[in-house]
């Protein structure tokens, strides 16, 4: 079973995760008192910016190339993305930013990123396996790998609260 999906699509919806990942950062960053942390999540919105840059040239090369999703059996990456698509799984047009409080600790602000980074690394994981090695795939695996950071900076700074 296979459901049609072209590069587009599932490029506007990394973009879009990445976007809002941004925005919470920023606005996360506002809300923080300690400087260190602020920083931090300043810099971790400047990665999810260029994030978006990469996905954003991902996006047009593979649309100029007439995309075909990696070999995929099942259809069941293919399904994943829909459902994510069409939020059945989490919902990528809610923006994580609006909320935020700024009534949050920093420790609810850690908790909450790294639940949402968690959720952009499943939604590349299943995007690294339909697109093929010589369109990309290899640009993907390293976002996933900065994203597993960003979890590990994000975790890390929970430790130090403690």
């Amino acid at each position: 079973m296979s459901i049609e999906f072209n590069a587009d699509e599932v490029f506007e919806i990394a973009d879009r995760i990445e976007e809002n990942g941004a925005a919470f950062y920023r606005k996360a960053a506002a809300i923080v008192k300690d400087s260190k942390t602020r920083l931090l999540l300043l810099d971790l919105a400047a990665m999810e910016e260029r994030h978006r840059e990469t996905f954003g040239e991902l996006r047009a090369a593979l649309s100029k190339k007439g995309w075909a999703p990696a070999f995929d059996p099942d259809g069941q990456s293919e399904m994943y993305l829909r459902a994510i698509a069409d939020g059945r799984i989490f919902d990528v047009k809610a923006d994580p930013a609006e909320r935020l409080t700024g009534s949050e600790s920093t420790g609810d602000i850690f908790r909450m990123a790294v639940a949402l980074e968690k959720d952009s690394l499943l939604f590349y994981q299943e995007l690294r396996q339909i697109v093929p090695e010589r369109l990309g795939r290899d640009r993907v695996e390293r976002i996933i790998g900065e994203e597993i950071r960003h979890v590990m900076l994000l975790n890390a700074g929970l430790a130090e609260l403690k």
